[in-house]
């Protein structure tokens, strides 16, 4: 993270609504009845569900996704940023689909940081030339994560199918390189590096190449995958980067014991590209929409009966939710 930028871009609005909804969540947690004082500190909004790749894991990818494709309309994302922005940290700028197919992208980019939002975007790096590079740039992205997830052109497609190591590297180098020429600190630069059993043993490889290219960070982490239960070719070997443990009986189960919490009820809901407000990032198919940004405001939604029975069931009946079932996520900040 771009920490500078980062305290710059708060307030003292900003934080009480932090700390209300902090207190409100663990009032809720201790309670079992959900209070929710505040909106949320950080939204990821859905810039498209469209992507050139083929992951294995993904909706997009493997061409599961149910919704309608496309990409958000501005006039829609600046809407739902004016709603919310004094008390808005975060906005992450992707869920399905690769961020640099939405033409207005850097618009998106730049609108928010005019409101005072720090900007996240997530990239595959295939987009990566010196146009795109230097409206990134220009645009005063705080930070972006390319995902790596292999050293070797033949590791890498195990999982990102139809991709090209190369032009991510290339895209990486591109980046850091007109930073430079354009004296910048943004974006803060981070490999995203998905462990897969494919691809474990280039942890240390893929360490090495962060640093010879330059980037700011290089991040590992878990894979959720689908089918598990009786195991799973991309599950890795390495304990520390799988998220299911092995049972006596061959079979596979997740490691969390998915209490009746979740911090990002309260924190960090989804908003997909036709405006659908959903609890999370594990709801692909926004099965679960409280309600739609074109119909009602955002604070009627987030304050809906039907987003208030939702998080009830979270904190009293959690496995009873499909899309916990194959979650990490537990009390504020776990993994």
């Amino acid at each position: 993270m771009n920490t500078t930028s980062f305290i710059r871009k708060l307030s003292l609005k900003k934080i009480i609504n932090y700390l209300k909804l902090t207190i409100s969540f663990y009032i809720s947690y201790i309670t079992k009845k959900p209070v929710v004082w505040g909106l949320p500190n950080t939204i990821a909004m859905e810039p498209t569900n469209i992507c050139n790749l083929g992951c294995k894991e993904c909706p997009t990818g493997i061409k599961t996704l149910s919704r309608v494709k496309g990409n958000m309309n501005f006039t829609l994302y600046t809407n739902i940023i004016d709603q919310i922005h004094t008390q808005l940290t975060g906005l992450i700028l992707y869920f399905q689909g690769e961020p640099f197919l939405n033409k207005d992208l850097f618009k998106m980019i730049q609108y928010a940081n005019s409101k005072n939002v720090y900007t996240y975007c997530s990239t595959n790096g295939h987009f990566l030339d010196d146009k795109n590079v230097g409206l990134t740039v220009e645009s005063k992205l705080d930070e972006l994560i390319i995902s790596l997830d292999g050293t070797t052109q033949e590791v890498y497609e195990a999982y990102r199918q139809a991709g090209s190591l190369q032009k991510v590297l290339d895209g990486a180098k591109n980046i850091v390189k007109w930073k430079k020429v354009m004296h910048s600190v943004k974006p803060f630069v981070k490999f995203q590096f998905l462990v897969v059993k494919p691809n474990e043993h280039q942890i240390d490889d893929a360490k090495i190449l962060a640093k010879e290219i330059g980037v700011n960070k290089i991040e590992f982490k878990s894979a959720q995958i689908y089918d598990y239960k009786d195991g799973n070719l991309l599950i890795p070997e390495n304990n520390k980067y799988s998220r299911y443990k092995k049972q006596n009986d061959g079979t596979y189960k997740i490691k969390n014991k998915l209490k009746n919490r979740c911090w990002r009820m309260w924190t960090n809901p989804v908003i997909t590209i036709d405006g659908s407000l959903i609890p999370c990032c594990f709801d692909k198919d926004a099965k679960h929409a409280f309600g739609n940004i074109n119909e009602h405001s955002f604070k009627e939604i987030w304050n809906s009966e039907k987003y208030k029975t939702f998080r009830q069931r979270i904190l009293t009946d959690r496995k009873s939710i499909d899309i916990c079932m194959n979650c990490t996520e537990g009390l504020k900040n776990s993994n």
